[in-house]
C-alpha cells in the first residue's frame, strides 16, 4: 500500500489514467495536473492547474511516458492549457521527491541533476520493455494489414534489430505463417534468430536481402533503410519503423519511389492504452514500495 505518500501527475495520455487508478487503489494521496477534460475522472484525484504549490510537498512526479520536450513542454491529451515544467516547478519538490518517466531527454535529466532528484527512467527496465513489446507488435501488424493488399501468411516478412521490441515481432510474425527474416549485428543474435527457426543475416548484407521482401519491421534507431536500400525493394513492400523518431528509414526516397512506410512510435498508447497503462502502473507502484522499504530500513 502506499498510505502517506504523495503522488503529483503532470499530463499524458490514457495510459496516464490506468496509472492514476492504480496509484488511488494503492492509497496514496494523488494530485494531477492536465486532466480538466477528463470525462469521468476517478475518485480520489485532485485535480488543478500546473503550479509550484502543486508540487511543494509531492514525495513522488509522474511524467507522461516521454517526460517532456527540450523546452520543458509536456504533452497533454486531456487538456488545451499548456504545461510546461521550469525551473521553478523542479525546485518546489521536496529533496527526497523522486521523478519517474517512461524516457527522459536532456532537459529533463538536467533539471533533475542540478535540484539533486533521483530520475527514474521506466522504459529502462527490461520487464517493461519486453511487456510493451507486445502491443507494440501488434500494432504494427495492424498497420501492415491495413495498408497492404495481400496476406502476412505466406509473406516474406523481415525484421531489422532483434532487441525485445524486434524479438517479439518476429514471433508474432512467425506464428502468422510468414517467412522470417532476421537482420542482426551480433553474432549471438545471429545464433538466437536460427535456433528460433528465423533466416539471420548480418545487417552489413542488407541490400543482398530485400530483393524480394514483402514487409519490413525496422526497430534499428538509425538509418539503415537508405535510398539505396530501399532502391532494390520492391515496389510493393510495405515499411513499418518501429524505432525512435526520426526512425532508421529514408521516408522522403521511399515516398519518392511510390513504397508505402511508415513511422509508428509510441505504439502502445494508441492500440492498447489499458494494457500499455497497467505495465507502467505495475512498474511504477514496485519502484516506490521498494524505495519506501529502503528509506524505512535506514
Amino acid at each position: 500500500m502506499l498510505t502517506g505518500v504523495r503522488i503529483v501527475f503532470l499530463g499524458g495520455d490514457a495510459r496516464q489514467i490506468e496509472v492514476i487508478r492504480k496509484c488511488v487503489e494503492m492509497d496514496a494521496t494523488v494530485s494531477a495536473a492536465g486532466f480538466d477534460k477528463w470525462d469521468s475522472p476517478c475518485e480520489g484525484v485532485s485535480l488543478g492547474g500546473m503550479s509550484a504549490d502543486l508540487l511543494d510537498g509531492a514525495d513522488v512526479l509522474v511524467l507522461p511516458t516521454v517526460g517532456c520536450d527540450d523546452e520543458g513542454h509536456i504533452s497533454a491529451k486531456y487538456t488545451e492549457e499548456p504545461l510546461q515544467l521550469l525551473t521553478e516547478h523542479i525546485e518546489a519538490l521536496p529533496s527526497h521527491c523522486t521523478v519517474y518517466t517512461g524516457m527522459a531527454k536532456e532537459y529533463l535529466k538536467r533539471l533533475c541533476a542540478q535540484r539533486g532528484l533521483e530520475l527514474v527512467e521506466l522504459l529502462d527496465r527490461d520487464d517493461v520493455a519486453i511487456y510493451n513489446s507486445i502491443p507494440t507488435a501488434e500494432g504494427a501488424l495492424v498497420m501492415a494489414i491495413q495498408n497492404t493488399d495481400f496476406t502476412i501468411h505466406g509473406s516474406k516478412a523481415m525484421v531489422l534489430g532483434m532487441g525485445r521490441t524486434g524479438f517479439t515481432m518476429a514471433k508474432s510474425l512467425q506464428g502468422l505463417g510468414a517467412n522470417v527474416t532476421m537482420g542482426v549485428r551480433k553474432q549471438d543474435h545471429y545464433a538466437r534468430a536460427e535456433v528460433m527457426g528465423w533466416s539471420p543475416f548480418m545487417t552489413d548484407q542488407l541490400l543482398e536481402h530485400v530483393k524480394d521482401v514483402d514487409y519490413i519491421f525496422n526497430t534499428i534507431p538509425s538509418l539503415i533503410l537508405t535510398a539505396k536500400v530501399i532502391s532494390h525493394m520492391p515496389r510493393h513492400t510495405c515499411i513499418v519503423d518501429l524505432a525512435s523518431a526520426p526512425g532508421g528509414v529514408d521516408f522522403r526516397y521511399a515516398e519518392k519511389r511510390g513504397i508505402k512506410a511508415m513511422l509508428a512510435p509510441g505504439l502502445p498508447g494508441v492500440v492498447a492504452p489499458k494494457s500499455a497503462g497497467m505495465i507502467m502502473a505495475g512498474a511504477l507502484l514496485q519502484s516506490i514500495s521498494e524505495r519506501i522499504l529502503v528509506k524505512g530500513d535506514k
